[in-house]
């Protein structure tokens, strides 16, 4: 019997599915995986192109759009494998895609969950936007990754090819131990879209557990396409979620110090959005202020909660600097130019 479970929370996913599943497919070997596409309420024909074209293929119906977090969290507890592997619909996997993952958490019982290299579609020889070669945060909670920081992509010349404790693997493709997907609650469905992997990746390592990054692994992300990565709605669930997350895992001893200046680069975000006549990004920035205020009461439950489940906890891959700083006023565009 298959010990992993690939599965695809699908949304109208038509064309994405017919493009994706057959590579998926030819390079999954069925005795070590099965493939589930649980889908999210679809109004489009995916459903009827997975019975006519992909009988393999295990379906689940949710029979509405959950969205991403919930969505997932429905569609695991009803699947019993040892492993699962959250994977978008528009990523396009390579031949031993899987393998090197599997491996890595089969032989290593405190690695909860890792991910592949994940590279552009659209360009081939770059990293994509969405986790590259392995996340992390700076001291103020801004996400970067090897071969991505901010809008600056490097091309992939072999330079991160090396397995290594990460902070966090992007929910593009996601591998997780399910026992340890459960036990830490899945992905929480307050964060709606965005982050909310970093938020299960931060939330497992304070369990006692590692992520890592398997370079052995590649994957192609197409990438935008819940929101363009300039929309005014992504500006809003960025800034509105990385305040969360750090409410959610930030120590009690670092959260004065790691909030209050990264409150302040906020407002100095939103300074340079009215500059350059941005007034959708401005709003955004204002609007997610607003309902951090609002949700106050929520988000110190949801931080309850956190504690009951682990000790938040700062950890090694966290950058101890400004990513800011370093990028905007130092000119450090590339991640081996980091003193990490």
């Amino acid at each position: 019997m298959a010990e992993v479970a690939v599965v695809i929370l699908n949304w109208n996913g038509f064309d994405f599915l017919k493009r994706f599943l057959p590579p998926l497919i030819r390079y999954t070997d069925p005795g070590i995986a099965g493939i589930w596409v649980a889908d999210n309420g679809s109004t489009d024909a995916s459903l009827d192109l997975l019975r006519r074209d992909f009988p393999s293929v295990n379906i689940l119906e949710l029979g509405q759009n959950f969205g991403f977090a919930e969505g997932y969290n429905r569609s695991l507890e009803q699947i019993e494998v040892p492993y699962y592997v959250l994977l978008n619909s528009d990523v396009e996997v390579s031949e031993n895609w899987l393998e090197p993952m599997y491996r890595a958490l089969s032989e290593n019982s405190r690695l909860g969950a890792c991910g592949p290299k994940i590279r552009s579609w659209h360009r081939k020889e770059a990293f994509e936007h969405a986790g590259a070669a392995g996340g992390f945060l700076d001291k103020f909670g801004y996400p970067f990754c090897r071969g991505r920081i901010f809008n600056v992509l490097e091309n992939d010349k072999g330079q991160f090819d090396n397995n290594m404790d990460v902070l966090w693997a992007s929910g593009a493709c996601l591998m997780i131990r399910s026992d340890l997907y459960k036990k830490a609650g899945g992905l929480d469905p307050f964060f709606f879209a965005h982050m909310e992997e970093i938020d299960l990746c931060w939330r497992i390592k304070s369990m006692g557990y590692r992520v890592q990054f398997c370079y052995e692994s590649t994957v192609f992300h197409v990438g935008g396409g819940t929101l363009p990565v300039n929309d005014h709605k992504k500006t809003y669930l960025n800034f509105r979620n990385n305040i969360i997350l750090l409410c959610k895992n930030l120590p009690s001893s670092s959260m004065f110090r790691v909030l209050f200046p990264r409150l302040i680069l906020d407002y100095i975000s939103m300074v340079q959005f009215m500059a350059r006549f941005e007034f959708r990004n401005f709003s955004a920035v204002i609007k997610a202020h607003f309902f951090l205020l609002w949700h106050i009461r929520s988000i110190k439950r949801l931080r309850r909660q956190n504690l009951d489940l682990c000790e938040p906890a700062v950890h090694p891959e966290m950058y101890s600097k400004s990513i800011v700083y370093n990028f905007f006023l130092r000119g450090k565009k590339h991640f081996g130019e980091l003193d990490f």
